[in-house]
């Protein structure tokens, strides 16, 4: 027993000399701060914040548009080492001067945390207006108080409360006037000016037409200045509040203006000059002299108002100039363009330049990016590169210096390519030059090909303008009403090549209808017109004998199509065009996916790889008007688009293409090439066949019948 009683007194003299070091035992699962028994420590000035603000005194105190609330982060005894906790309780302080001198105080205590929580206070309403507040925290706990974060290498945290709103301000602007006149216009650089009465104000919130705030800051004499560019003409509404550095908006100015169309280039030259001309005739500025190797008389893009354009043959006789510059002021907005087609995109290829001593201020052409051909536009020594060009192919590229920004942009037929380059420009006081560019020996980088229609401009192009600029009309080739069809042949409206129609194929026409309210009246209904293709699905189809659209270019086709079998055995298909072993295109319904799908195949080969856009649907069984199926093929863009009833998906319904190939064979009804020929014939009817050279717009194609 003697011995028993001696290792206990042992043990607690050990846990005795544990508990004096400081040490806790505790159950498990229990994190206690080391230091138990001690005050807490002093906050730290850098873990208070008085709103979003970090806590300032004097000049650099915040101005608060609202009562605040006060945050810190306290700490125990452990001082918020990793793996420690303590329980604190924060005690806030805020005092200013009242009125006739005496100071009030207003002060909480919050409840019992973990120090590794926020501690926080709402300051009361009662809280004066335009007053210095200063506030400070100290934690507590059980064992005693942290200093006041104020005192020792502290300081009080300060604030003004600000309810006073700024006054109305005044917008003022020599370019676009409040004064119900017409100014010019689309893409003409504007400045406004803002200035409002009260000392604080540190921005102005602006926008224009109600599209969501921009600020613009204040400079040092309390006014700010802002650029815009009118999209459009018509009436625009500018609004303006001011806004103080307690972040308090005053009252709204609404400032209108009116703006016109966008001025005129202020040089542009058709090229469609008569063939042996050695100029040619500016629409806008000067006359172009022509150089030997230019041959006016060339073709001009379809679908455009283009009747002619000129060609050049790459060599150093190849070129036109006036002589003269065209962009006054490179520093300035300006923008460049022009329908092209190259014969070459091997090099670098200028189809318009401005010479700059023995350099150029700018060049818009072609040059070699990475493994291929690039559209291209540079602006002193920064280039934006983007788009593919195809030799044969036309394009309408366009580059913008857009002063506001100091960026360079490209434009391919009308939509933006490559990125968005910052650019510091160099002055351009030498010759406007079309297909050529001035180098230190010389002018080199020769086009070679056509070019048509050149503008330039001292402004920016506005969006609607560059739509206008690169559109190609589409060009009807191809309608087929499927009302009748004497001697097998259905005739193409515009007296095109007909559709011959194969075994069998019927036209359907209603010439003797039954009374639909007998209810022994069963009939087929024409889906538009007065008939339409019927097939059996086994033989049946109709075709052109040669290709309708050219399915290397732009084309868009169209048909109506409605299935027989509400559960159809396999793919059918409606429309197709194509060669001996594939389909450049094709429509057809397939039952195992239930759905219908653009399919193109790669090349006319067995086998070859498809790009496949599918949409969802039930077959109709032969009920209702069926289904408007609409093929679009952007070669601009390498794009296939898919339509069903005017609609395409967000999503999935437009893919990326760049296997065009040309197809030889006649434009199908009916049926598609398959790995044993023709097959997947479509048990069921096809009306309305439309067919265009060039991309239809989603409006045209939504008002397809």
């Amino acid at each position: 027993m003697a011995g028993r009683t001696g290792q206990g007194r042992a043990r607690r003299a050990a846990v005795a000399a544990v508990i004096a070091a400081g040490t806790v035992l505790a159950t498990p699962g229990t994190v206690l701060a080391a230091g138990a028994g001690l005050p807490p420590k002093q906050p730290r000035i850098a873990d208070l914040a008085t709103e979003n603000s970090a806590c300032v005194s004097g000049e650099k105190r915040p101005y608060v548009g609202s009562v605040p609330r006060l945050t810190a982060r306290l700490y125990g005894p452990g001082g918020g080492q990793p793996g420690e906790a303590s329980k604190v309780r924060g005690e806030f302080e805020a005092w200013w001067q009242g009125e006739g001198g005496v100071e009030e105080r207003v002060t909480t205590t919050t409840s019992t945390l973990l120090d590794t929580a926020p501690f926080s206070w709402q300051l009361p309403d009662t809280i004066p207006a335009e007053t210095v507040v200063s506030w400070r925290v100290r934690a507590v706990n059980d064992a005693g108080v942290s200093a006041w974060s104020s005192e020792g290498p502290g300081a009080p945290c300060e604030f003004v409360y600000d309810r006073t709103l700024p006054d109305v301000p005044v917008v003022t602007s020599s370019d676009y006037p409040d004064d119900n006149t017409w100014t010019p216009g689309a893409g003409v650089r504007g400045t406004f000016r803002f200035t409002a009465q009260a000392g604080d104000i540190v921005g102005f919130a602006y926008s224009f037409n109600g599209e969501l705030p921009r600020m613009a800051d204040v400079r040092p004499d309390g006014s700010a200045e802002i650029s815009f560019v009118p999209e459009k003409s018509g009436r625009q509404v500018l609004s303006v509040q001011a806004q103080d550095r307690a972040g308090n908006r005053g009252p709204r100015t609404d400032y209108s203006f009116l703006t016109g169309e966008g001025p005129a280039p202020v040089a542009r030259w058709k090229l469609a000059d008569a063939t042996g001309s050695r100029s040619a005739a500016a629409e806008n500025g000067t006359a172009a002299r022509a150089g030997a190797g230019v041959a006016f008389g060339a073709p001009a893009p379809s679908g455009t108002p283009l009747t002619a354009t000129a060609s050049l043959d790459g060599s150093g006789h190849g070129f036109l100039t006036p002589g003269a510059p065209v962009v006054v002021d490179t520093a300035k907005d300006f923008a460049v363009g022009g329908w092209v087609r190259p014969a070459r995109v091997d090099g670098t290829r200028t189809v318009l330049s401005q010479d700059a001593g023995t350099g150029r201020a700018f060049t818009l052409g072609l040059t070699q990016s990475g493994p291929g051909p690039a559209w291209s536009f540079s602006v002193g020594g920064a280039r934006v590169t983007g788009g593919l060009p195809e030799a044969g192919d036309w394009a309408y590229v366009l580059g913008q210096y857009d002063a506001g920004t100091g960026t360079a942009r490209l434009y391919v037929n009308g939509r933006a390519a490559g990125e968005e380059t910052a650019a510091v420009p160099v002055a351009g006081e030498g010759d406007f030059q079309i297909g050529r560019a001035r180098g230190a020996q010389g002018y080199r980088d020769r086009w070679q090909g056509e070019i048509g229609d050149v503008r330039a401009y001292d402004r920016i192009v506005v969006p609607e303008e560059l739509t206008a600029l690169a559109t190609r009309a589409a060009r009807r080739v191809g309608h087929w009403a499927l009302d009748t069809a004497p001697d097998g042949l259905a005739p193409e409206t515009g007296g095109g090549a007909p559709v011959k129609l194969g075994a069998g194929a019927s036209i359907f026409r209603l010439d003797h209808p039954c009374d639909v309210f007998d209810p022994d009246c069963v009939q087929d209904w024409p889906l538009e017109g007065d008939g339409h293709l019927r097939l059996d699905g086994v033989s049946g189809h109709a075709a052109t004998d040669a290709p309708v659209v050219d399915t290397t270019g732009s084309y868009t086709v169209s048909a109506r199509v409605r299935l027989t079998d509400d559960a159809p055995a396999g793919p059918m298909t409606a429309i197709s065009q194509g060669g001996e072993h594939g389909d450049a295109f094709k429509v057809r319904f397939d039952p195992e996916n239930s759905s219908w799908d653009l399919v193109l195949a790669h090349a006319d080969e067995p086998g070859a790889p498809e790009t496949v856009l599918r949409r969802i649907e039930q077959p109709d069984g032969d009920i209702g008007v069926g289904y408007r199926v609409t093929v679009v093929h952007d070669a601009s863009r390498n794009q296939v688009s898919f339509y069903l009833d005017g609609v395409k998906y967000a999503e999935g319904g437009t893919a990326d293409f760049d296997a065009a190939w040309k197809s030889t064979g006649g434009l199908q009804l009916g049926r598609g090439r398959t790995a044993d020929g023709w097959g997947e014939h479509l048990k069921g009817v096809v009306d309305s066949v439309y067919a265009y050279e060039g991309v239809l717009s989603e409006d045209e194609i939504r008002r397809l019948p």
